[in-house]
C-alpha cells in the first residue's frame, strides 16, 4: 500500500503544468500519473491547489549555536516550512562559533539534526584566520566557503583581503567546493560611513548613500576577476540591481564559473520602503531605488536562484535613531513563496514554471542536490501544496520566527501555502508545524561549475 496519494492537483513540473495525481511511497515520488486507482494509507482531494517541488533556500542566518535568543534552529527551520521551503543552506556566521573549523561545523550539524524540521546544508566560511581550515570543512560536507568582501559585522568574522580571496578561492577550486561571497567593497563602504558618521549623519537616506550600487559593482567585478584566474566555482549572494545581473551574466558567457542570487526584498521593496518601514527593512546591500527595483525584475530570467538571507536580530539591536548602528538583516524565510506568487505571478504574470525554477530547479542543480528540487519519480518527495487564490493580509501572529518582526507585515498576500512535506514527511499543514526535528544534512554532487 502506498503511504500517501495527492489527487487532482496542478502539477507545476516541467514542461507545462498539467493536473494529475502523485503517489508518495518511503519519502520519495514513486508514481506519477492523471489518475492513480491504487490503494494508499491516506489520500488527499488537491482539487484547485497546485503542487510545487519544495523550495530550497540555500541563504539563512539561524544562528545556532551561540545566538539561538535571534532565531534558533527549530524556529527557523519551522517558518521556512510554513512558507513551502524543504531544504535551508545556513551560513557560518552569527552561530558562536562561527563555522571556520571542522568541530565548529560538527558541533552545529549536531544541533541541525536534533532540531530542524527539514533537511539543510551547511557553509562553512572563508576568513583571514582559518585558510588551512577549508579542506577540513569541504571533507566533513561544507556546500561551500561563505566570505565578506566587505565588514561582516562580527569581530570573530573577518571580511577578506585580496590576497586572502584570492588563495581561498585556488583553495575552492582543487577542492570544487564553491564560494559564496558577499561583494562589496570595504574601502568605499567603509570610508562613506566613516565620513557620514563624522558630519553627524545617521539616517536611513545617510545609510542608503553609504553603500552606492557602485561599491557592489566594483567588488563583484573584482571577485569575477580572481574568479576566471583561479578556477573557482563563485556563488555571488544578494545581487541588488539589474546592472550586478549583467556583470555575472556577462562573465558567464566567457566561461567563468560563476552563479547569482537575488533576494525577494530586492524584488518587492525599495528605498521609499526603507525610509518608511525602518530598521526592520535595513539589509547590506541595501534596498535600491525603484528604477533599480524594475530593472531587477526584467532581469528575472537571468539569475541562477532566489533565497531569502533571512537574517534575524531581537528587536531591541533593530531601533534607535541611529541607522548606522542598528543591526542589518531581514527576516524573511517564511514569506518568499507567497511573495513571488504574489508580486511575480499575480501582479506581472510571471509563469509559475520559472518561479518553481528559480526557488527549487535551480538551487538543487547549482548545489549538486540530485534528490531534490524536481517533482519527478525517484526524487525524494520535497513537496509544496499551495492555494494560488487564497488571498490574506500578513500579520504578526502568522509567523513563526522567534521574534515576529518583517519587513512584509501588512502585506497583502495573495496566495498561500497549505501544506510541507519533507521525504514524505508531512511538516506543516493548515497552519500548524507537526514534527519536531527529523531534519537531515544534504549531501553536494561536488562540481566545478
Amino acid at each position: 500500500m502506498l503511504d500517501l496519494i495527492i489527487k487532482n492537483a496542478t502539477l507545476v513540473r516541467d514542461p507545462h503544468l498539467e493536473v494529475g495525481d502523485v503517489a508518495l511511497e518511503g519519502g520519495q515520488i514513486v508514481q506519477i500519473a492523471p489518475e492513480i486507482l491504487e490503494s494508499a494509507k491516506e489520500t488527499w482531494d488537491a482539487t484547485g491547489q497546485h503542487l510545487f517541488a519544495g523550495m530550497i533556500d540555500v541563504h539563512v542566518h539561524f544562528n545556532e549555536p551561540g545566538r539561538a535568543d535571534w532565531e534558533g534552529i527549530s524556529s527557523g527551520s519551522s517558518a521556512l516550512a510554513a512558507g513551502g521551503g524543504t531544504v535551508f543552506f545556513d551560513m557560518p556566521l552569527n552561530s558562536s562559533p562561527t563555522t571556520l573549523t571542522a568541530a565548529s561545523f560538527a558541533e552545529k550539524k549536531a544541533l541541525m539534526e536534533q532540531k530542524s524540521v527539514v533537511d539543510f546544508g551547511l557553509w562553512g566560511g572563508l576568513t583571514p584566520d582559518n585558510l588551512e581550515h577549508l579542506p577540513d570543512l569541504a571533507h566533513a560536507g561544507a556546500v561551500g566557503f561563505k566570505a565578506f568582501m566587505s565588514n561582516s559585522g562580527l569581530e570573530e568574522f573577518k571580511a577578506v583581503d585580496d590576497l586572502t580571496l584570492l588563495e581561498g578561492m585556488r583553495i575552492a577550486a582543487q577542492l570544487e567546493v564553491p564560494v559564496a561571497l558577499h561583494a562589496e567593497s570595504e574601502s568605499l563602504t567603509a570610508a562613506l560611513t566613516r565620513r557620514a558618521i563624522a558630519q553627524g549623519k545617521h539616517s536611513a537616506q545617510d545609510y542608503l548613500e553609504s553603500r552606492p550600487v557602485l561599491a557592489e559593482l566594483e567588488a563583484i567585478s573584482k571577485a569575477l576577476l580572481f574568479a576566471a584566474e583561479t578556477g573557482c566555482s563563485l556563488h555571488v549572494v544578494h545581487v541588488s540591481t539589474a546592472r550586478g545581473v549583467a556583470l555575472i551574466s556577462e562573465a558567464q558567457t566567457k566561461g567563468v564559473k560563476v552563479s547569482l542570487e537575488t533576494c525577494p526584498h530586492y524584488l518587492v521593496l525599495c528605498e521609499e520602503d526603507l525610509e518608511r518601514l525602518g530598521a526592520v527593512a535595513k539589509c547590506a546591500p541595501p534596498l535600491r531605488s525603484s528604477l533599480d527595483h524594475a530593472q531587477l525584475w526584467a532581469a528575472l530570467e537571468h539569475l541562477d536562484l532566489i533565497a531569502s538571507d533571512h537574517s534575524p536580530a531581537p528587536p531591541s539591536m533593530k531601533t534607535g535613531d541611529d541607522f548606522f548602528a542598528m543591526w542589518g538583516g531581514i527576516s524573511g524565510v517564511q514569506s518568499t513563496l507567497e511573495l513571488m506568487l504574489t508580486e511575480g505571478h499575480h501582479a506581472r504574470e510571471i509563469p509559475l514554471l520559472l518561479i518553481s525554477r528559480l526557488l527549487s530547479y535551480r538551487p538543487a542543480r547549482r548545489f549538486g542536490l540530485m534528490q531534490k528540487g524536481f517533482l519527478e519519480i525517484g526524487m525524494d518527495a520535497d513537496l509544496t501544496l499551495v492555494d494560488l487564490n487564497a488571498p490574506y493580509t500578513l500579520e504578526a501572529s502568522d509567523l513563526l520566527y522567534r521574534h515576529r518582526q518583517s519587513p512584509y507585515l501588512g502585506h497583502q498576500m495573495q496566495a498561500k501555502v497549505q501544506a510541507t512535506l519533507s521525504r514524505g514527511r508531512v511538516v506543516y499543514q493548515n497552519g500548524k508545524i507537526l514534527l519536531e526535528g527529523g531534519g537531515k544534512m544534504v549531501h553536494s554532487l561536488r562540481e566545478k561549475g
